[in-house]
């Protein structure tokens, strides 16, 4: 592992639970001793991306970091411009809506605007979402680049649940599928009891650079709701994508 990739994960460890973690927790959890882990640390202080209580010597997750987001968002304001979209349609359904964008390392969790009833279905920030086994992931590969798809068709494909796609001939119709009607729809594919639907938000090429989504307990979802949802979600990524690259991106609806 470089230099990076092991800052970048003791980053990624200050980002998930507690919100300030000892040297101690740090190495063990990262696997790294603690002088590498501390020269690591005491480089990210020096850009501000962590800082450390003076008080009980604990680390926590700089201002930088918000600094670097604030500079990404003002050159292309994907948050920003979908933020209103998912907060409306979240209010319109009543269900948990959440927002992704696709980097090299896959489809993460960027916003998310959860159901306000008790029975609701819970989706963490900064969350990667395994393509195969998500609606997310689905309506993302119905309209990303031939690489990127056969490379996810090509395995492996763990199983989350009894009812993930298992097989890459299932997947690649469930692609199909979500290519043709512009969204896609997933059951129990990652985590039990759970219904969603989702579509792609796409670039000024036409590809998908991520996707929103709604996600419901199966248990309420009534006969309608699917199509209705997949028609919200659809809208709301078509109206990201115009307010983003200037034009009305409507997903290409091609046969597989």
């Amino acid at each position: 592992m470089s230099t990076v990739a092991k800052a970048i994960s003791l980053l990624e460890m200050l980002g998930r639970g507690e919100p300030e973690l000892a040297l101690a927790d740090l190495a063990r959890h990262a696997g790294f001793d603690k002088a590498t882990t501390r020269r690591l640390l005491l480089s990210l202080m020096e850009h501000g991306l962590v800082e450390q209580d003076e008080g009980t010597r604990r680390y926590r997750l700089g201002a930088g970091l918000g600094r670097l987001a604030l500079m990404r968002e003002a050159q292309f304001p994907f948050l920003r411009t979908a933020a209103p979209l998912v907060e409306a349609l979240a209010t319109e359904t009543g269900e948990t809506v959440h927002l992704s964008e696709y980097s090299r390392r896959g489809l993460i969790t960027v916003h998310v605007v959860e159901s306000t009833k008790a029975n609701r279905v819970s989706v963490a920030l900064g969350e990667l979402l395994p393509m195969h086994a998500t609606a997310s992931g689905i309506a993302f590969l119905a309209f990303t680049e031939d690489r990127i798809r056969d490379t996810i068709l090509a395995g492996p494909l763990p199983a989350f649940t009894p009812f993930t796609v298992s097989s890459a001939a299932a997947l690649a119709e469930q692609i199909a599928a979500a290519r043709a009607r512009g969204h896609s729809i997933g059951s129990q594919g990652f985590e039990e009891g759970v219904q969603s639907v989702a579509a792609p938000i796409l670039g000024a090429d036409g590809l998908a650079i991520g996707t929103i989504a709604i996600a419901a307990p199966q248990v309420r979802v009534l006969e309608g709701d699917i199509e209705r949802y997949g028609a919200g979600v659809a809208d709301a990524a078509h109206s990201i994508g115009e307010r983003l690259v200037g034009r009305r991106s409507l997903p290409e609806r091609r046969r597989a």
